[in-house]
């Protein structure tokens, strides 16, 4: 377990820091998940019961960790995460703004009692500027970032991207900062205070657009499936599903055109490079669609495969979760000791992948944790 020794305290509700702390515990960290009493987590209850009265959402994002219940806002509530806090190394929250501080559970607060305490704050709209008190979801920051208005076919509105690209991407971003941290402190001998948002996430997500407009001029606009830049780099009707076809360069659009039996297109002017194709994107999509509605998908997949030309079917959740080369990466995995299954992290170590070891856990499972020691 390569974060063996690590301890982890996350005070966090739903999805952004659940999912730090779950990339902890998947790499071994001991993650105490410190939850209020009564419901615990808001998360246990996004969704049907799945297993202990808990969702399916939050048996993923808090699997391989433990749970003890904390009223933080009492005296000893407070002395109990103290106690925590006293023998961690990573303190992880997702407070909403300004209860940090009214809780005394701030970064200079901390820091000043635990030097050696790498604190995460991982906020909604960032630690400073106007909106820094505002509070924030998903959705809210895929439509402030411009996520939302670069998403969808361009013939309906602007549609939310379903993953939560947002929340798991701050996670993520506040995983790399902290084990950046734990580096840095095997020389110093310090911690620091680390401020992650969704809106810096969301933001970083739709930079490519923003150079696009900053520096370029380009307008933004919805493609559907395609790409700003290239052409064709899109999904395309068969006779019986869609195919996604990623020409990345004029080489491969040779390959495309020469498959689908239109070796005229490469010395067309309007196809010739990718940079004229992408003045004609709605001529060039027209022709390969009508082409490409003459055979089946598996027909079109094989013909473009055996030609060196990337492309993949658009599959169906339902399609991917039994895909036999997912199965080969053996990420689905089944928990230990229980009739169902989570994917793992998408990441192997030596060739191999951290384990689940053990179901996401039941509200105060490990109090124990706060009893003095005899």
């Amino acid at each position: 377990m390569l974060l063996n020794g690590i301890v982890v305290i996350e005070c966090s509700q739903v999805l952004s820091a659940p999912y730090a702390g779950m990339i902890l515990a998947d790499l071994g960290a001991q993650v105490i998940k410190v939850e209020k009493p009564m419901s615990g987590d808001d998360a246990r209850k996004m969704g049907p019961a799945f297993l202990d009265d808990a969702s399916m959402l939050f048996q993923d994002v808090n699997r391989n960790k433990e749970s003890v219940i904390v009223d933080l806002k009492t005296p000893e509530g407070y002395e109990s995460i103290l106690k925590l806090l006293g023998s961690a190394d990573i303190f992880i929250h997702n407070f909403r703004p300004g209860d940090a501080e009214k809780l005394k559970l701030d970064g200079p607060t901390l820091t000043q009692k635990f030097p050696r305490l790498i604190y995460c704050e991982m906020g909604a709209f960032g630690h400073k500027g106007p909106k820094r008190m505002l509070p924030g979801y998903e959705p809210l920051m895929q439509a402030y970032s411009g996520l939302i208005s670069m998403t969808g076919d361009p013939s309906s509105p602007p549609a939310r991207i379903p993953a939560s690209l947002v929340d798991e991407g701050t996670g993520m971003w506040t995983v790399i900062a902290a084990l950046s941290a734990l580096h840095s402190r095997n020389n110093s001998g310090k911690g620091c205070v680390i401020n992650t948002s969704l809106l810096e996430t969301a933001v970083s997500w739709a930079a490519p657009r923003i150079h696009e407009w900053k520096n370029e001029g380009r307008i933004s606009e919805r493609l559907g499936t395609g790409h700003s830049n290239l052409v064709p780099y899109q999904a395309f009707e068969t006779a019986d599903g869609l195919l996604m076809i990623c020409a990345g360069n004029d080489r491969l659009f040779s390959k495309v055109a020469i498959t689908l039996s239109h070796p005229e297109w490469l010395s067309d002017e309007r196809f010739c490079t990718n940079q004229t194709r992408l003045k004609h994107r709605d001529s060039l999509v027209e022709l390969m669609t009508a082409q490409l509605r003459t055979n089946s998908r598996s027909f079109w997949t094989e013909k473009l495969q055996m030609a060196g030309v990337p492309v993949s079917p658009v599959q169906s959740i339902e399609e991917i979760s039994v895909d036999p080369h997912v199965k080969a990466l053996d990420l689905i995995r089944r928990v230990p000791d229980h009739n169902f299954e989570l994917t793992g992290l998408p990441i192997s170590f030596n060739d191999e992948r951290p384990k689940i070891l053990k179901r996401a856990p039941k509200l105060g499972e490990h109090q124990h944790r706060l009893k003095p020691k005899s």
